[in-house]
């Protein structure tokens, strides 16, 4: 597809962290482009994780030579190919962004036709019917956000 298509096309937006929910959320906006043809940005948030600092003063980085980054693009590349894998082929574009997942979608989806989360990441409290990350995009999103449940049937 050139430039000047890419512009025109439906351009929608996917978070992806490797979880079910977001895997059933890539696959959903990978067939939805199929069917509009539009492309898809897959956009996977990183960063470096904290901990609780001396006496529970502040937070200080738990760095140990990790490479997040690399980390997140092997998340986000092992997660598009097992999805179009199993499609039609579509434009899928990759992207690996340091910072926070909620703010790094919105960011993304600036200008987009589509935002596509799953109803639950890897965060915490995992009885919330829609994760913290979902809910701040559906209350912020400049466009239509779908939200997509990770359930093992498809």
């Amino acid at each position: 597809m050139s430039e000047a298509q890419d512009a025109q096309a439906t351009r929608i937006v996917a978070g992806v962290d490797g979880s079910p929910s977001s895997m059933a959320a890539l696959r959903w906006a990978v067939r939805q482009a199929r069917l509009t043809g539009g492309i898809v940005d897959a956009v996977i948030a990183w960063h470096f994780p904290v901990g609780s600092g001396a006496f529970g003063y502040g937070y200080v980085p738990l760095i140990d030579g990790t490479d997040f980054a690399e980390i997140a693009a092997r998340t986000l590349s092992e997660s598009v190919e097992a999805v179009t894998a199993t499609e039609h082929p579509v434009n899928v574009r990759e992207h690996v962004v340091k910072g926070n997942p909620a703010r790094v979608l919105l960011d993304a989806a600036a200008g987009a036709n589509l935002l596509v989360v799953g109803s639950r990441g890897h965060g915490g409290f995992a009885e919330m019917l829609l994760g913290s990350v979902g809910q701040h995009c559906v209350q912020h999103a400049s466009c239509p956000v779908v939200v997509v449940r990770g359930d093992q049937q498809d």
